[in-house]
């Protein structure tokens, strides 16, 4: 009997840190959705063009770059950051056993690097560049943390569920905050402000809510040892050190670097769709807001639909499908008529079926792929696959655009991630790499 109530005080504990746990996706995701797809893009740009040269240049340390490309070149400035930074918060939580502290520092810096993007007017681009700069690097830390506490807070058979609805709560917030940021930037002449102080109000507001929302798992999450981790060294050094150790599991390494190639196509539609939106389509930023909105709904529907899908016919080739579904859909993008909302709306809600479930359950295949002990460590080269390498897809769509001068160019070329990313993640026998990491292999996979 006291073994009994001892597992049901066990069970009890792990759904409350899961519930804290779900509650950092609600408080960052608001971040991704309203500042990075929704708002930055556009406003980004035209504050560049505003300070653009007779030819449509601006010239940051004084090389020439076009205004319409400034924006998807900073996001790739940013992962480039985010790769300097993340073995050093990887390495640091697996060494101390202290990841509370360090996701509250990466946390508040980019809730305070986002709420300064207020202050971005006039011509300042290159204020706005390196508030996204931070921003984005200290959300890539913040996961890597963030993302490294699910094989410690759910068993090998929750993991599909609670990956699934951590991103579910991240869709809703989001969902929840674009529509304050619809009624403000719609009715911005009935709150007295004008259209510019609306976009600035509603990036600035991102932050503070960032911030606010990330009290609640600092409550709920707790710190753990784990043996055999203070022998971790720090850095570069450590990430060296995981690189050798994953070569002892190839088929972990198989998965991630599928994973790279395909998440690269993911974040790439995710912060280039409201720039390809405004400046290819010349739709406004209602319809660009109501779209994402669309697809933040669709996306808690899609991430717990998958997640029921991927139970029955197990992640992996829940995930193929998906990609198989954005291929589809961004290919479609290429022909979307300028001027015509309705057939974006249809875009978005593609994206939105697709979108969070793709991640969601991603995540957690990939933590079924890590050893016991190296959690953080192995979710620091993930989150770099995940965030920390996607610098080649915003790169590319802003050289494509820099070349040709446009965006349907642009879009294009990311279904080449997706179609390779597939033929990557088909080719990995995920049971085996499961085994060959020492876990317990879930009856579907």
């Amino acid at each position: 009997m006291p073994t009994a109530a001892g597992g049901d005080d066990e069970k009890a504990a792990r759904r409350r840190e899961q519930r804290g746990w779900y509650v950092y996706d609600w408080a960052c995701s608001v971040y991704s959705t309203s500042v990075l797809t929704v708002f930055l893009g556009p406003y980004l740009t035209e504050v560049a063009k505003s300070a653009a040269d007779a030819d449509g240049f601006v010239h940051p340390l004084g090389i020439p770059v076009r205004a319409g490309s400034f924006f998807a070149y900073s996001v790739s400035a940013s992962v480039i950051l985010s790769i300097l930074l993340m073995p050093l918060a990887g390495a640091a939580a697996d060494r101390t056993g202290r990841k509370k502290p360090l996701l509250a520092a990466a946390a508040y810096v980019g809730a305070a690097a986002t709420a300064g993007m207020f202050f971005l007017s006039g011509d300042r681009y290159l204020l706005g560049g390196v508030l996204l700069i931070v921003a984005n690097a200290s959300l890539a830390v913040s996961m890597v943390l963030y993302n490294s506490y699910l094989p410690q807070i759910a068993t090998p058979e929750e993991r599909d569920a609670v990956s699934s609805r951590g991103w579910a709560f991240g869709y809703a917030s989001g969902a929840l905050v674009l529509i304050a940021n619809l009624v403000l930037f719609t009715a911005h002449d009935s709150f007295g402000v004008s259209e510019g102080t609306a976009v600035r109000i509603c990036l600035a507001s991102a932050g503070v809510w960032w911030g606010a929302f990330t009290l609640v798992p600092l409550r709920r999450l707790r710190d753990r040892r784990t043996p055999g981790a203070a022998a971790s060294s720090h850095g570069w050094r450590q990430l060296a050190a995981t690189v050798r150790h994953m070569r002892r599991h190839p088929r972990t390494l198989a998965f991630l670097l599928a994973y790279l190639v395909y998440n690269d196509g993911i974040q790439t539609v995710i912060s280039q769709a409201s720039v390809y939106g405004s400046q290819e389509l010349q739709l406004g930023q209602s319809t660009l807001i109501t779209a994402v909105l669309l697809v933040q709904v669709l996306a808690v529907a899609g991430a717990l639909g998958m997640g029921r899908l991927a139970q029955r016919y197990g992640a992996k080739r829940t995930i193929l499908g998906s990609l198989i579904a954005w291929t589809l859909t961004i290919g479609a993008g290429y022909f979307l008529p300028a001027r015509t909302p309705a057939w974006f709306f249809v875009l978005a809600a593609g994206i939105g079926l697709v979108l969070g479930g793709s991640q969601a359950l991603s995540r957690s295949l990939f933590s079924h792929l890590v050893p016991s002990g190296k959690e953080a460590e192995y979710f620091s080269a993930y989150e770099m696959s995940d965030r920390g390498m996607s610098w080649l897809g915003p790169l590319l769509f802003g050289l494509t655009y820099q070349l040709t001068g446009s965006y349907r160019d642009a879009i294009i070329s990311l279904v080449l991630f997706f179609v390779l990313g597939f033929v990557l993640l088909a080719r990995v026998p995920v049971r085996r790499a499961v085994m060959e990491a020492g876990n317990p292999v879930p009856e579907r996979i």
